[in-house]
């Protein structure tokens, strides 16, 4: 969940919002929490992995699924090249020469070679890197806040309680909803913990209660001290800046470097994982399904991810899918919601129960219909259009599976 976003919402936030911003990361962390208690009874209610994409054809059938997976892997995959150019971005400032041209190309290709080959080398290894990215992104964050609070200003900085356009409430939850997704991703290779029933949940709610407390302590600090917040194009830079001075800056840098590479690590090992699930149910070609005999890893679906997201990456046409990716979220989120009864039922005897029923998946789906009326829309047709260019890849993939034979049992 803490990736790209906090990085650069916090500017963004203040012009929409003016010194109420910290309040709506909270407001914003207490309406995602309804759809986050959903999701952790979806994902202790079925063994198998494939997360949202499992969910949905569970209720739905195939067709469903394969649409939901196939929105979840363009949502993610866009959002993959997205950041990998932004961590580009900063690792140049170290290394002016990786900025453009050859070297920058080439330097996308050898981050994502590497995430790649530690995904295929395994699990373990993904999985100790991914927590080794997560300490190192979050401590100094944790260390920004605690800075911040012991150097608090006698004369800090004021910011206008209102922008002087007024509050665009609806445009500023949409924006900051942004840093708090990607929670779902998680839940792609649930079928291989050990307990997801019991450690899905905790890990959901566990990491809302932490990224809303820091997104909103950051954006407090930000105001405090940074002048002209608004337009700052780096503002957590700005902060740390403001609090340390020009090593204060690079700590940040190298932050941003952490927190887009753990980032990138959590989506190569999750999102692959779509394609091969959907090629095992004969929904994709056969081969993305190939799991290696020795680290027992999806690799050809992992190397098919690290190029789309390195060619996405370094020609830039990834631009347009970027944008969409919160209305491609809702909808995935409102497709899930639907799917929670029939997965329930058909739950082992240990799942997660919801606490309130009914009432929490209703408020989550009053959540997700409120913030799709924000979306603009030349988002919506754009989304229309994918989930089509999906209906047409499944239908292609059922046109040519009768060739193959008769399935297996």
């Amino acid at each position: 969940m803490v990736g790209a976003g906090i990085f650069g919402i916090p500017a963004e936030a203040a012009r929409l919002a003016g010194a109420w911003s910290p309040a709506l990361f909270l407001l914003t962390a207490v309406l995602v929490a309804p759809v986050l208690l959903c999701f952790s009874q979806l994902a202790s209610g079925t063994r198998e992995s494939g997360g949202p994409a499992r969910y949905v054809q569970i209720a739905f059938g195939p067709q469903a699924g394969f649409q939901t997976g196939w929105a979840l892997y363009i949502a993610r995959l866009t959002a993959f090249a997205a950041n990998l150019s932004l961590m580009l971005a900063a690792i140049a400032h170290f290394l002016p020469a990786l900025a453009e041209g050859p070297a920058r190309i080439v330097a996308l290709a050898a981050i994502v070679g590497g995430i790649a080959a530690l995904n295929i080398v395994g699990v373990v290894w993904a999985m100790r890197s991914l927590g080794a990215l997560t300490v190192a992104k979050l401590l100094p964050l944790l260390a920004l806040v605690a800075l911040g609070l012991a150097q608090m200003p006698a004369a800090p900085v004021t910011v206008a309680l209102l922008p002087a356009d007024g509050l665009a409430l609806g445009p500023a939850l949409l924006l900051m909803v942004y840093a708090f997704v990607g929670f779902e991703s998680g839940l792609i290779p649930g079928g291989e913990a050990r307990e997801p029933a019991r450690d899905m949940p905790r890990a959901l709610l566990g990491a809302l209660l932490l990224c809303g407390l820091l997104y909103a302590a950051l954006q407090w600090l930000c105001l405090r001290f940074v002048p002209e917040l608004a337009t700052q194009t780096r503002p957590l830079v700005a902060l740390g800046e403001a609090l340390l001075g020009p090593w204060g800056a690079s700590l940040v840098l190298a932050t941003i470097v952490a927190s887009v590479g753990g980032n990138l690590m959590s989506s190569m090992f999750a999102v692959p994982r779509v394609t091969h699930s959907l090629a095992e149910q004969g929904l994709l070609p056969r081969p993305l399904a190939t799991v290696s005999p020795r680290f027992q890893t999806p690799w050809v679906s992992v190397l098919l991810y690290a190029v789309l997201a390195w060619a996405l990456a370094a020609t830039g046409s990834f631009v347009l899918l970027a944008a969409m990716s919160v209305l491609v979220r809702l909808l995935m989120y409102l497709a899930c919601l639907a799917s929670l009864p029939a997965v329930d039922r058909q739950g082992p005897p240990d799942r997660w129960r919801l606490p309130g029923g009914p009432t929490v998946g209703l408020l989550a789906a009053a959540v997700c219909l409120a913030l799709l009326s924000q979306v603009d829309a030349s988002a919506v047709l754009g989304t229309a259009g994918l989930l089509a260019a999906g209906s047409g890849l499944y239908a292609l993939a059922r046109w040519r599976r009768p060739s193959a034979g008769p399935a297996g049992p």
